[in-house]
């Protein structure tokens, strides 16, 4: 597979989770990866990993609660590999729980790692994706956005809805620049949904039976490559759409 031979790509909390499967999907694909991640051990691992596969990957420690990391990751990028083709802004701290246990300071740092970050780096890196004539941004949100029982998840929906409003402004504004963006909605083995799972047990049964096709998505085959597929030139006239990675359990207008 090569479909993306050529192309770079700089993705955020590509330390495990969904990150690391779209890093080594990716990277599996052809593309030099340059993953990043709060703590530098995690990433280094998976780079590693894609290295011993016979990938290309740069792992850098960004705290993307930081502008200075921020702009500091796409400048190493871009001086790394001469550019940027595909961005992921993935990293997210979850602000959980009822709007009475949810603090001011968690509510915050759900807001500055989630929309406030995807804001800053689709902007650091729309001048580098333009200079390489286009390219694509995907951010990510969640299917509690649109749960009409939002008890419990309110916090955490509103961060991740305020990233779909972004992803829906950047694919008006920067279309004709050849920049796509999509907001991807998965449902994964990530580490943040076997924890749910775990200290949620009921309501995680009753959540897996309204998944159709009967299972979580795989990190790397079932949301990796589905990424690599969306960057392709046969999907080229998509964007600013939410898509639903989940089995068939979520409905996006």
């Amino acid at each position: 597979m090569a479909e993306l031979s050529g192309k770079v790509a700089l993705i955020t909390g590509a330390g495990q989770g969904i990150g690391e499967g779209v890093a080594c999907a990716m990277a599996g694909a052809g593309a030099a990866v340059v993953v990043t991640g709060r703590t530098l051990a995690k990433v280094e691992q998976t780079a590693a990993m894609i290295r011993e596969r016979g990938g290309t990957a740069l792992a850098l420690a960004c705290n993307v609660k930081s502008a200075d990391d921020l702009a500091a990751a796409v400048d190493r990028t871009v001086a790394e590999f001469g550019g940027i083709d595909v961005l992921v802004n993935n990293a997210q701290e979850v602000p959980l729980g009822k709007l009475d246990d949810v603090t001011d300071d968690a509510f915050m740092a759900g807001f500055e790692s989630g929309p406030l970050a995807t804001f800053r780096l689709m902007k650091l890196a729309r001048p580098h994706l333009v200079a390489r004539g286009g390219g694509t941004i995907f951010n990510f949100c969640s299917s509690a956005g649109i749960r009409w029982d939002m008890s419990g998840y309110g916090a955490y929906a509103a961060v991740k809805q305020a990233i779909r409003s972004l992803t829906r402004a950047a694919a008006a504004e920067w279309g004709g620049e050849g920049i796509r963006v999509l907001t991807i909605a998965p449902h994964a083995e990530s580490p943040g949904l076997k924890w749910w799972i775990e200290n949620n047990p009921e309501e995680a049964q009753a959540f897996f039976r309204t998944i159709p096709l009967g299972r979580v998505g795989s990190l790397e085959q079932d949301i990796g490559r589905a990424l690599v597929a969306l960057c392709g030139s046969d999907l080229a006239y998509l964007t600013g759409a939410t898509i639903p990675l989940d089995g068939g359990q979520a409905n996006f207008d």
